[in-house]
């Protein structure tokens, strides 16, 4: 990752995550760091609050990196959609696609994402957090059309904000980066006050 940025990593830190937008968010803050995505991936329990289920699936992610990188600092993320409290996982297919976006247009859903940081000689730590997103009244002709991009096909809830999908997005209330996949601020809040990263010097 480049060095240019706000901030500097104090030690060897590694993403556990393939996603390419949480590896931008967290470049831009300066942060270089190794991609190890951690492969387990816990479903949901039933009643289970969403955001203990979002912390439970990142905590999952970051210990099977961690397991793999135990001299490191490991960051997992698990990004969740949920609306009238239920989880919105990926689209199985175009068709669940579509029905998703038929379901969130025009209503305002919760997008929450679970964080967690696993480091030697600490106790493994994670917190969530939401956004609410309400989505504009969308003619169905433009969600089939938007489906037919493919982007939803591999996106929480069908849909990505800072893609294709922006022009669904009619109001946010929280964190932009947390409905990208990755709350910037409250990472690198909790990075500082662990000791993790520190301002560049100029």
């Amino acid at each position: 990752m480049s060095p240019r940025g706000a901030y500097k990593a104090l030690g060897s830190l590694v993403l556990a995550s393939a996603s390419p937008r949480r590896s931008e968010l967290l470049g831009l803050a300066g942060l270089e760091f190794e991609i190890l995505p951690g492969d387990a991936e816990p479903m949901p329990e039933k009643g289970e609050p969403p955001a203990q289920y979002a912390c439970r699936a990142a905590l999952a992610k970051a210990l099977d990196a961690f397991a793999r990188r135990p001299e490191n600092v490991v960051l997992a993320a698990d990004t969740i959609v949920v609306l009238d409290n239920r989880i919105l996982g990926k689209p199985s297919d175009a068709a669940d696609a579509l029905r998703t976006l038929r379901e969130l247009a025009g209503q305002t859903h919760e997008v929450i994402t679970g964080c967690a940081v696993c480091a030697p000689g600490r106790k493994p730590e994670s917190f969530a957090v939401s956004t609410l997103v309400t989505m504009a009244k969308v003619q169905d002709a433009a969600l089939k059309a938007y489906v037919a991009t493919g982007e939803p096909m591999d996106k929480a809830g069908s849909y990505a904000i800072q893609g294709h999908g922006g022009f669904l997005v009619q109001r946010i209330e929280g964190s932009y980066s947390n409905v990208v996949g990755l709350p910037v601020a409250e990472v690198l809040e909790a990075f500082s006050t662990w000791g993790i990263i520190a301002p560049r010097a100029e």
